[in-house]
């Protein structure tokens, strides 16, 4: 079908000073004359059953919405590709890995778990992570999360999950977090969430960006190579800028400031050319290392650290394209784990196996019919053929008079026995139980060996997280429960929170098997992974009338030279007259452009603005704010006012904007993201 049909762009034009534009029709295509007044009887009689036209309207207005998904409903997609580096014939006969340097288109939708369409970007929860990668012999989803673990072994608890984790269902709050009482009594009841509880009260899931988290298979997969020998595999998404993070009270401060922070950054990356990218990575391992590790490989509670089994990377995932259409696209893509490629294949892992049972359903109720993979977004890139017909809009059918398989009359497409998929023929006896392996049984040390992999900084947030979470649960044995279960994860940790709750600790829960003293793991940790610069970074420079423009455009150029985006906040939107009489525009206005919204700061007023300024209260919050989120602030000796008036000491992570050049030295400053140093006296 042209696209002029599928538009309805190819019928009569109006020529308009910005040129031609297309008749307005109703979906028959019939010429609208009138789109402004319904039919009706007199200039104020009763409206006419006749009127096709507004019924039209209404009724497709009336049907515009479709179920949003009950879980991972508030997500963000871009268009891509994924770039091959080397070949994996060896490890796999996936199409997409065969030849060095070939891209493969891509679409990458990224979301939160537990709230509606319309939460907030910043709340804290998991991040979904999908990829659909449209390879030449069919698409690939690999549906995964910004944690490589999750909070139950078996699909069967999910629904159990979700339940306890949305909104309660007598009061529908609270929309988007996991502080109440359903969330903590369930997990507290299940020992194996233990782990997951771990990553998701760590700054893993308040992330900065999209651009700025990792991602996750989550799962073991198996790659199959053409003499069909199977490699088990964990999948990995690395961002090239590095991880990074925001504090608990600027991601609220950043949700009351911009609730779609995390959309906008990434519409705004793309459209301006700072393509985000990740590189995948692989953890190959075999049958005989799985049976020698010290947990269950088919656990999804459970992670391989690096260190043990060292991450390959093997091609890059570049997003650099927006979609045209939000419903179209990013709403209307269908993800299912089971949606694999020949030398993909699956494992046992109960989680998944429930996952792969799921996904259809989930698809053909929410776009309401067995023909959502013919949606452009679904649909495959490479040449399909079958012999599915009819249901709900189906936009094509087999034709001729075969649509069945097999015929006789040498029509319609065959088997491929060679190249086509084939499972991995491993062979599977026992008795039908309703049972999990023992080794799933241990639910604590992985738990400890993730805290202890953290700074002492990271440590704390996680203590403050399990505080506040727990804090605002009112039954006080579902506390105690919990902390129970903390004490086989560390002790320390527990008695910190207990205290935090003004609670006596209570004893320790029996761990089903005994807790195993692992190594640290410095990959698990954000702040001991830097990243490699300030790149894809942004600082926001207040200024104001008599702002020294040098300074300024000195500040600019280091920023750009490095990767980083400088935005300017003005008292007014309208911007500024500089020290050099020049009128330059502002991307802010001061009450609109809060410091939480940047990774570090600069100040440049003149004298006088500083000193008119420091007794208003949102200019004391700007800097404030700054101050106790441990940003890099650089400034003029003219800003002076506003910290005396803010009430904020000066220490190394502020760097003064004396000349030309010194802004070089706060570039480099910030690379580091925050200045930690300062988070003891800020709390």
């Amino acid at each position: 079908m042209a696209s002029d049909e599928m538009t309805g762009n190819g019928g009569e034009t109006h020529q308009t000073a910005g040129g031609a534009l297309p008749t307005l029709t109703t979906s028959q295509g019939l010429p609208i004359a009138d789109g402004q007044n319904s039919l009706r009887a007199g200039p104020r009689g009763a409206g006419l059953l006749e009127d096709f036209i507004l019924r039209e309207k209404i009724f497709h207005f009336d049907h515009e919405r479709i179920p949003e998904r009950v879980v991972h409903a508030r997500g963000y997609g871009a268009h891509g590709y994924f770039e091959t580096y080397e070949s994996l014939e060896a490890i796999t006969r996936a199409d997409l890995f065969q030849r060095a340097g070939e891209r493969t288109p891509a679409f990458v939708r990224f979301s939160t778990v537990a709230g509606n369409k319309g939460s907030s970007d910043l709340a804290r929860d998991v991040r979904g992570f999908a990829v659909k990668l449209y390879t030449q012999q069919g698409n690939w989803d690999l549906v995964g999360n910004n944690i490589p673990v999750f909070f139950i072994q078996d699909a069967i608890k999910f629904p159990d999950l979700i339940h306890a984790a949305k909104d309660e269902p007598d009061s529908g709050f609270p929309q988007a977090q996991t502080a109440h009482d359903n969330f903590w009594d369930f997990v507290s009841l299940m020992p194996e969430s233990t782990h997951m509880l771990m990553w998701i009260m760590s700054d893993r899931t308040i992330p900065r960006s999209f651009r700025f988290m990792e991602g996750f298979g989550v799962h073991s997969f198996r790659m199959v190579n053409a003499q069909g020998k199977s490699t088990f595999v964990k999948f990995h998404w690395k961002p090239k800028l590095g991880m990074q993070s925001v504090m608990w009270n600027e991601a609220v401060k950043i949700n009351g400031a911009d609730p779609d922070f995390h959309r906008r950054d990434l519409w705004n990356a793309i459209q301006t050319g700072d393509f985000p990218e990740w590189e995948l990575g692989l953890q190959l391992f075999d049958e005989e290392f799985a049976a020698s590790f010290d947990f269950d490989i088919l656990d999804p509670t459970k992670i391989i650290p690096e260190e043990v089994v060292p991450v390959r990377r093997v091609g890059r995932l570049v997003l650099d394209r927006v979609v045209d259409n939000f419903f179209a696209e990013t709403e209307q893509v269908a993800f299912m784990t089971q949606n694999v490629v020949p030398g993909i294949d699956f494992t046992n892992d109960p989680l998944l196996q429930g996952r792969n049972f799921s996904y259809l359903d989930t698809q053909l109720k929410r776009l309401g019919g067995p023909n959502f993979a013919q949606l452009p977004i679904n649909a495959p890139k490479c040449p399909f053929h079958h012999f599915q017909q009819d249901g709900h809009m189906a936009f094509r059918n087999p034709k001729g008079r075969v649509n069945y398989e097999p015929n006789s009359w040498g029509e319609g497409p065959r088997e491929a026995p060679e190249t086509g998929f084939r499972s991995v023929p491993a062979e599977e006896m026992g008795p039908k139980l309703r049972i999990r392996p023992e080794l799933f049984a241990d639910h604590y040390s992985q738990a400890r060996q993730f805290f202890q992999s953290q700074t002492p900084v990271e440590q704390g947030h996680i203590r403050d997280a399990f505080v506040f979470e727990l804090g605002k649960v009112q039954t006080p044995a579902i506390r105690a429960r919990m902390l129970s279960r903390l004490r086989n994860v560390d002790e320390a940790l527990a008695a910190k929170i207990a205290d935090g709750l003004g609670m006596e600790l209570p004893g320790a829960a029996a761990p089903a098997r005994p807790v195993i003293e692992l190594a640290p793991s410095p990959a698990l940790s954000i702040q001991l992974n830097p990243p490699p610069s300030f790149a894809g970074r942004k600082v926001g420079a207040f200024v104001t009338d008599g702002t020294d423009m040098a300074l300024l455009a000195d500040l600019q150029a280091e920023l750009a030279a490095e990767g980083a985006v400088l935005e300017l906040v003005a008292p007014k939107v309208g911007g500024i007259i500089s020290s050099s009489g020049e009128i330059v525009p502002a991307d802010h206005a001061l009450e609109g452009g809060p410091s939480v919204l940047f990774d570090a700061v600069a100040l440049l007023p003149s004298e006088a603005a500083a000193r008119m300024l420091a007794p208003v209260a949102v200019m004391r919050d700007w800097l404030a704010d700054a101050h106790a989120h441990c940003k890099f602030v650089a400034h003029t000796a003219s800003a002076a006012p506003l910290f005396e008036k803010a009430g904020v000491a000066m220490d190394g992570g502020y760097i003064p904007l004396a000349k030309p050049g010194d802004a070089a030295g706060f570039v480099t400053a910030c690379r580091q993201l925050r200045f930690w140093e300062r988070e003891p006296q800020v709390k």
